[in-house]
Protein backbone atom coordinates (compact mmCIF):
# COMPACT_ATOMS: atom_id res chain seq x y z
CA UNK A 1 0.00 0.00 0.00
CA UNK A 2 1.33 2.98 -0.94
CA UNK A 3 0.60 6.90 0.55
CA UNK A 4 -1.94 7.59 -1.71
CA UNK A 5 -4.05 4.29 -1.21
CA UNK A 6 -4.70 5.34 2.55
CA UNK A 7 -6.84 8.51 1.98
CA UNK A 8 -9.19 6.41 -0.45
CA UNK A 9 -12.75 5.93 0.95
CA UNK A 10 -13.87 2.70 1.87
CA UNK A 11 -15.89 2.22 -0.86
CA UNK A 12 -13.17 2.78 -3.88
CA UNK A 13 -14.35 6.11 -4.45
CA UNK A 14 -11.36 8.84 -5.29
CA UNK A 15 -12.93 11.10 -2.31
CA UNK A 16 -11.08 11.10 1.46
CA UNK A 17 -13.26 8.50 4.31
CA UNK A 18 -15.97 10.31 5.41
CA UNK A 19 -16.05 12.60 8.45
CA UNK A 20 -17.40 10.64 11.49
CA UNK A 21 -18.98 14.22 13.04
CA UNK A 22 -20.85 15.85 10.47
CA UNK A 23 -23.77 14.25 11.68
CA UNK A 24 -23.67 16.12 14.75
CA UNK A 25 -23.72 19.53 12.90
CA UNK A 26 -27.32 18.92 12.45
CA UNK A 27 -28.06 19.14 16.26
CA UNK A 28 -28.87 23.06 16.87
CA UNK A 29 -29.48 22.81 20.22
CA UNK A 30 -26.72 21.42 22.26
CA UNK A 31 -25.56 23.68 25.19
CA UNK A 32 -22.81 25.52 25.22
CA UNK A 33 -19.43 23.84 26.72
CA UNK A 34 -17.46 25.51 29.63
CA UNK A 35 -16.22 29.50 29.15
CA UNK A 36 -13.26 28.73 29.72
CA UNK A 37 -10.44 26.99 32.42
CA UNK A 38 -11.72 26.99 36.15
CA UNK A 39 -9.59 29.75 37.93
CA UNK A 40 -7.34 28.89 40.90
CA UNK A 41 -9.39 31.11 43.52
CA UNK A 42 -12.26 28.63 43.38
CA UNK A 43 -10.34 25.47 43.56
CA UNK A 44 -9.21 26.57 47.25
CA UNK A 45 -12.94 27.10 48.15
CA UNK A 46 -15.26 24.93 48.93
CA UNK A 47 -18.52 24.09 47.01
CA UNK A 48 -20.53 26.09 49.93
CA UNK A 49 -18.38 28.91 49.05
CA UNK A 50 -16.20 29.27 52.53
CA UNK A 51 -12.53 28.72 52.62
CA UNK A 52 -11.01 25.43 53.39
CA UNK A 53 -10.42 24.67 56.83
CA UNK A 54 -9.81 20.79 57.07
CA UNK A 55 -7.00 20.33 54.83
CA UNK A 56 -5.78 17.57 57.91
CA UNK A 57 -3.45 17.55 61.58
CA UNK A 58 0.20 18.65 60.47
CA UNK A 59 2.86 17.97 63.50
CA UNK A 60 5.34 20.64 64.74
CA UNK A 61 7.97 19.25 66.54
CA UNK A 62 11.48 20.87 67.41
CA UNK A 63 14.68 19.14 66.99
CA UNK A 64 18.29 19.20 67.70
CA UNK A 65 19.68 15.91 66.75
CA UNK A 66 22.60 15.70 64.13
CA UNK A 67 22.51 19.45 63.83
CA UNK A 68 25.54 20.13 66.42
CA UNK A 69 23.15 21.69 68.88
CA UNK A 70 21.18 24.08 66.62
CA UNK A 71 17.23 23.36 66.72
CA UNK A 72 15.03 23.52 63.94
CA UNK A 73 11.71 23.41 63.87
CA UNK A 74 9.80 20.57 61.50
CA UNK A 75 6.41 20.56 59.95
CA UNK A 76 5.32 17.38 59.21
CA UNK A 77 2.92 14.52 58.17
CA UNK A 78 1.28 16.74 55.61
CA UNK A 79 -1.35 15.22 53.85
CA UNK A 80 -2.53 15.68 50.09
CA UNK A 81 -0.11 18.65 49.07
CA UNK A 82 2.33 18.27 46.66
CA UNK A 83 6.20 19.96 46.90
CA UNK A 84 5.50 22.85 45.16
CA UNK A 85 2.67 23.93 47.91
CA UNK A 86 5.47 23.24 50.47
CA UNK A 87 7.80 25.11 49.30
CA UNK A 88 5.15 28.08 49.29
CA UNK A 89 4.85 27.69 52.63
CA UNK A 90 7.92 27.34 53.63
CA UNK A 91 8.98 30.35 51.89
CA UNK A 92 5.88 32.06 53.64
CA UNK A 93 6.97 30.64 56.94
CA UNK A 94 11.13 32.26 56.68
CA UNK A 95 9.78 35.60 55.65
CA UNK A 96 7.36 35.52 58.69
CA UNK A 97 9.95 33.73 61.09
CA UNK A 98 13.36 35.91 59.43
CA UNK A 99 15.11 33.02 59.24
CA UNK A 100 16.45 30.32 56.62
CA UNK A 101 14.13 26.64 55.92
CA UNK A 102 14.10 24.04 53.77
CA UNK A 103 11.57 21.34 52.77
CA UNK A 104 13.28 18.11 53.12
CA UNK A 105 11.73 14.23 52.95
CA UNK A 106 8.43 16.08 52.63
CA UNK A 107 9.11 17.62 55.78
CA UNK A 108 9.47 21.79 56.35
CA UNK A 109 12.40 22.69 58.30
CA UNK A 110 12.86 26.11 59.99
CA UNK A 111 15.85 27.49 62.12
CA UNK A 112 15.31 27.84 65.53
CA UNK A 113 12.25 27.14 67.43
CA UNK A 114 9.22 29.11 66.04
CA UNK A 115 6.74 26.76 67.04
CA UNK A 116 4.48 29.73 67.62
CA UNK A 117 4.61 31.11 64.39
CA UNK A 118 4.24 27.86 62.23
CA UNK A 119 0.82 27.19 64.10
CA UNK A 120 0.01 30.53 63.19
CA UNK A 121 1.45 30.11 59.50
CA UNK A 122 -0.48 26.61 59.13
CA UNK A 123 -3.85 27.72 60.35
CA UNK A 124 -4.26 30.42 58.14
CA UNK A 125 -3.85 28.01 55.08
CA UNK A 126 -6.29 25.86 56.73
CA UNK A 127 -4.22 23.17 58.34
CA UNK A 128 -4.63 21.46 61.76
CA UNK A 129 -1.56 22.41 63.68
CA UNK A 130 -0.53 20.07 66.64
CA UNK A 131 2.74 20.48 68.92
CA UNK A 132 3.77 16.54 69.04
CA UNK A 133 7.28 15.37 70.99
CA UNK A 134 8.27 16.87 74.27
Amino acid sequence: MNRNQGNKAPNGSDSPARNPFEALAGLGDLPAGPAGPPDAAAAKISQRGQKNTNRGRVDIVRQTAHRGGKGVTVAKNFVGIGLPEKQALAKLMQKACGVGGTVKDGCIEIQGDKREEMKRILTEAGFKPVFAGG
